[in-house]
């Protein structure tokens, strides 16, 4: 089940409800009606961001944040009226105790919000939720509330966590990750052999950042493994345009799924021409980096490997420096591309320093040259190349002689069109000792999702070509550094099928 922020009435914000849509595979979709709607006093100005949790006795509640008539953020309780329905179509709202939360004393009534899926600690046999908020001091921090059935909440002293001047704590995420084998955890697993992420959406920049950490379940406070990279100041969930992301465990395949979303990058008059906005990202798992210690590992769900229908195989192939190589893989605008690269030994022996103030999103993107990069893959890109997205490995050599790997995703000449922000994105990316530099493309039309590195670093694009449409969209390899080639040693890319998402009909028997 995926329940999601929706406006029924236009492609722009405002009379948020709750859409609802059902999968068996988490690639194809049925809409149903909708779930909740601000149809209360304590959520009269919208049903905003909640998250369900699922009990030992297979009964499910809701939490979510209503803003109230007096536009005060409060937090409601919501049940199903029929658990033997498979399809959830019907929810209660607690009529008799809603709000079950309300902001408590130095918080204020705008800054309460976006509760968390609940988990159990059993020293005192009391479930967990955390919500978003900051302090007088705009610092970002998390709540902690126990309850033991979802109807009365106590607050705990102090907070989960907070970070000085990372402003308000949107759609905060806590979950634990395994340190030992790359597999999902139940939300409430702690003990040895486990880390715990907690993950913020920060309403000042409108980014996703986490940190790891270690989570004490007697005192109901989290502390970062590196404050250095504590949340909202270090590592970033995804470096493009994705925001809110959450995650849920899927028992049955003992993994943890991430959903973001991809929000629009035109302008409001054009999403109100084309009567809708916003897309979700494919669903991803996460798990911690075994081999690094210090990130998560996001790839796409195996489902989306379904999709996948012929292929073409390069392999070997040396692309000069300012060389742009075509691939033939007919209409290239549902993709599934993995490629490995190799950087000429001459190259990186005979640089001595080279960009060692590198960041993607100050650059010239692919179009400046350095001498160990931009070099990669140029995606919805027409024929003379009037139109691409560029994703792009550029490598730095630091002062002290070690190399620095940068993954970047350049926008700048994603469109013809004059009402869209195009920026290039990116960050560093960890690449160990005998490891290949190596990426995974999703190409959709109009979104590109990179995960470079075995997913230590993703990014998300949405993009709006005019000329690279349909069969008119082209793949290329390119080299745009000035020391030597670079082998494009295997690409392997997937047309991709289309997934079915529409209204549920009776006659689709789930």
């Amino acid at each position: 089940h995926l329940f999601y922020q929706y406006n029924p009435d236009s492609a722009v914000w405002g009379n948020i409800t709750w859409g609802h849509a059902v999968s068996r595979d988490l690639i194809h979709w049925f809409y149903l009606p909708l779930a909740l709607v601000p149809d209360r006093w304590y959520d009269a100005n919208g049903v905003w961001t909640g998250s369900a949790t699922l009990l030992p006795d297979g009964s499910v509640v809701m939490l979510y944040t209503g803003s109230t008539n007096a536009s005060v953020q409060v937090q409601n309780l919501a049940l199903p009226v029929n658990l033997s329905d498979p399809l959830l179509l019907q929810w209660s709202k607690y009529d008799a105790g809603n709000p079950v939360l309300v902001p408590p004393p130095g918080i204020a009534t705008l800054d309460f919000r976006d509760p968390t899926t609940a988990w159990y600690v059993s020293s005192d046999g009391a479930w967990r939720v955390a919500i978003g908020s900051k302090d007088a001091r705009k610092d970002g921090l998390t709540l902690v509330y126990a309850t033991k059935d979802f109807y009365t909440y106590e607050l705990l002293d102090g907070v989960l966590h907070a970070v000085p001047g990372t402003g308000m704590w949107e759609c905060v995420d806590f979950y634990p990750v395994a340190t030992g084998a790359a597999i999902g955890l139940d939300t409430s697993a702690h003990g040895p052999g486990v880390k715990h992420v907690l993950k913020a959406s920060l309403d000042d920049d409108k980014h996703d950042y986490y940190a790891l950490g270690s989570y004490d379940p007697a005192t109901d406070t989290w502390m970062p493994d590196d404050p250095e990279a504590d949340v909202g100041i270090g590592l970033r969930v995804d470096y493009g345009k994705f925001y809110a992301s959450k995650t849920f465990y899927d028992q049955d395949k003992q993994r943890r799924v991430l959903w973001g979303w991809i929000g629009e990058t035109d302008s409001e008059l054009t999403d109100l021409q084309k009567g809708w906005a916003s897309v979700q990202t494919i669903p991803r798992t996460v798990v911690l980096d075994l081999k690094t210690g210090s990130n998560l590992l996001q790839w796409p769900v195996e489902e989306v490997e379904s999709l996948r229908l012929a292929s073409e195989d390069f392999a070997g192939v040396e692309i000069p420096a300012g060389g742009v190589v075509p691939l033939d893989v007919g209409t290239a605008t549902q993709l599934d591309i993995v490629a490995e690269f190799e950087v000429g030994k001459e190259a990186l022996e005979g640089t001595v320093e080279a960009d060692v103030g590198y960041n993607c999103s100050t650059s010239g993107g692919a179009a400046g040259r350095g001498a160990l990069g931009p070099f990669g893959l140029l995606v919805l890109a027409d024929d003379t190349r009037s139109e691409q997205t560029a994703v792009y490995f550029y490598v730095a050599r630091k002062t002290d002689g070690e190399l620095a790997t940068f993954i970047c995703q350049d926008e700048l000449r994603s469109s013809k069109a004059h009402d869209i922000l195009k920026r290039v994105y990116g960050s560093t990316v960890p690449v160990l000792d005998c490891e290949k530099l190596s990426v995974r493309i999703l190409v959709d039309h109009s979104v590109v999702e990179t995960f470079a590195q075995g997913g230590r670093t993703c990014i998300t694009s949405r993009v709006y070509p005019t000329e690279a449409i349909y069969g008119a969209a082209r793949v290329f390899l390119f080299n745009n550094a000035t020391s030597g080639r670079v082998t494009a040693t295997s690409v392997r890319i997937w047309r991709m099928n289309s997934a079915f998402i529409r209204p549920y009909t009776p006659q689709d028997g789930i």
